[in-house]
This record gives C-alpha cells, sequence and structure tokens, in this order.
C-alpha cells in the first residue's frame, strides 16, 4: 500500500536549508511508517543511523536514538504484523489512523474534504486511491512537499506551511501517537509514537514562533 502525496513539477528556484531537509526527512520517515511496517532495508539503514547532533532537542534526540536501537536486529515481518494489529485488523482497527478521528471532525467540512480541496489548490495529487485524504501518511507526506519541495517544486512558504499544519496536523497529530505510544500491542510502534511526537511538538513550538 502507497499513501503519499506527489508533487506536480515546477521549475525550482531556491535551495532547501539544512533544517527544512531535516524536517522533509522527519515527515518522509513518519510517512512511510504509517503506510506499512519497514522492510528489512529501512530497518537496516535506521540502526545505522547516526544519533541527532548535540544540537538537538533532547526529547526528540532520545526518541531517535531509541528507534534506532529497536531497529537493531528487528524482524520485519513481526513488525508488519504489529501494524496491521493496531491500524488494520479484522473488522475494526486497534487506532484509527486517520485525521478526522483524533481531530474530532464535524460533520460538514470533514477534513477529508478539506484534504482533497487543498491538495487540488497546492497542485498535489495521491499516488493511490486506496486510503481516504485524512490517512496520516498522505498528511505527513504532503508536509513532507511542503516543508522540503519535490519533483521539482519549490518548497512552499512557512505561511502555506503553517495553514497546513494548522488545518490538517495539529488537531489531533499529538493525540493520535499518545493513543499509539500507550497501546498494549504497540512494541516497536511505541518508539515511532514517541519519534512523532516529539517531532510535532517541536513544530508547533516552530510555527507559533514564526
Amino acid at each position: 500500500m502507497s499513501a503519499q502525496a506527489v508533487a506536480a513539477p515546477v521549475k525550482v528556484h531556491r535551495p532547501l536549508s539544512a533544517e527544512d531537509a531535516a524536517r522533509a526527512n522527519f515527515y518522509a520517515l513518519l510517512a512511510r511508517l504509517l503506510t506499512a511496517g519497514p522492510d528489512e532495508a529501512l530497518l537496516a539503514n535506521l540502526a545505522n543511523a547516526d544519533p541527532l547532533g548535540s544540537e538537538a532537542d533532547s526529547t526528540l534526540a532520545a526518541a531517535w536514538q531509541a528507534l534506532v536501537e529497536a531497529s537493531n536486529g528487528a524482524d520485519a515481518d513481526v513488525i508488519a504484523e504489529e501494524y496491521e494489529q493496531l491500524f488494520i485488523g479484522v473488522g475494526k482497527s486497534r487506532i484509527s489512523i486517520y485525521a478526522g478521528f483524533h481531530g474530532g471532525a464535524p460533520a460538514v467540512d470533514h477534513p477529508r474534504v478539506r484534504m482533497q480541496a487543498d491538495l487540488a489548490a497546492l497542485g498535489l495529487e495521491r499516488t493511490t486511491l486506496s486510503e481516504p485524504e485524512d490517512h496520516y501518511a498522505i498528511v505527513f507526506d504532503t508536509m513532507r512537499v511542503l516543508a522540503g519541495g519535490g519533483a521539482g517544486r519549490d518548497p512552499a512558504a512557512i505561511a502555506e506551511q503553517k495553514r497546513f499544519f494548522d488545518r490538517h496536523v495539529a488537531p489531533g497529530a499529538s493525540r493520535f501517537f499518545a493513543v499509539l505510544g500507550a497501546d498494549a500491542k504497540a512494541n516497536y510502534y511505541r518508539r515511532v509514537a514517541a519519534l512523532g511526537a516529539a517531532f510535532i511538538a517541536l513544530e508547533m513550538e516552530s510555527f507559533e514562533l514564526d
């Protein structure tokens, strides 16, 4: 399953800062890990990843290191089964992976409808029709494109990033990661939740300062 947004090709006009590249990478990783369990290649890359630098937020650095250590020697098939138990299951999933659920979706102006409109306005399209637009993998991958650009597209202006973040990430992402981290079936994904929670907290703080 793929649940990603891709950028419509446009000409690149400005280079990407190191900070925005790091932000885009975190969004990309979260989107990938919420699309499906990590494969052996991703686990190997994570297991061999360097610690975050001394300038990094201590909570984020600790969460990153915990994920790196959990990836070392992890079994992709076991984690894939964990993903299935948490997010798919038989009948109703243990944890909803949709922003509308955790953000308190209203009956009118549902986040999925707003996501459809915002993706179209941004010139983005999904690579799959199998998931609703408010799937967190799609939400985070859209933030990846806005923060880092892609397919010949410039990163979006901070104001545009903040608008999307405020509409689709801020209302429920922290709650989603809290629920995921507390679930008894979450082992590897407890580390993913800690990383996601730490990163989203930093993004909220950063956008408030801008």
